[in-house]
C-alpha cells in the first residue's frame, strides 16, 4: 500500500511539473497574428474556437492526470469510516468540577479620612 502511494505522490508532482513548464511554454491567444494587423483581437481570425496545438492539448492531458492523482491521494489518505481527521478530533471534553465556586462578596469601597 505504500509503494502505491509513493507511485501515485511521484506522478503527482511530475503532472504538476508539466503542467508548469507547459503552460510558461505557450503564447497567448492574440500574440502571433495581433501584432502582425495592428489588433489585439486576432482570435477571430481563425474562427471562434482558434486552433488547439500541441502545447495546449498535452497541458490539458497534464492537468486532467495531476488532477486524478490528487482525488487518488486524497481518497487513500482519508482514513476509515470510524474515525475522524477533524480539527477538534484529538480536543477531550471538559469535565464539569464537582466543587461549586461561591460568588464573590461585593468589595466595599471606603474613603479613607
Amino acid at each position: 500500500m505504500e509503494f502505491l502511494k509513493t507511485l501515485i505522490l511521484v506522478i503527482n508532482v511530475l503532472s504538476a511539473l508539466s503542467v508548469i513548464i507547459l503552460v510558461l511554454m505557450q503564447h497567448g491567444k492574440g500574440a502571433d497574428m495581433g501584432a502582425a494587423f495592428g489588433s489585439g483581437s486576432a482570435g477571430s481570425l481563425f474562427g471562434s474556437s482558434g486552433s488547439a496545438n500541441f502545447l495546449s492539448r498535452s497541458t490539458a492531458v497534464a492537468a486532467s492526470v495531476f488532477f486524478v492523482s490528487c482525488l487518488g491521494l486524497t481518497l487513500m489518505i482519508v482514513p476509515s469510516k470510524g474515525s475522524s481527521l477533524g480539527v477538534m478530533s484529538g480536543v477531550k471534553a471538559p469535565v464539569a468540577s464537582a466543587v461549586q465556586q461561591q460568588p464573590a462578596s461585593p468589595v466595599q469601597n471606603k474613603i479613607p479620612e
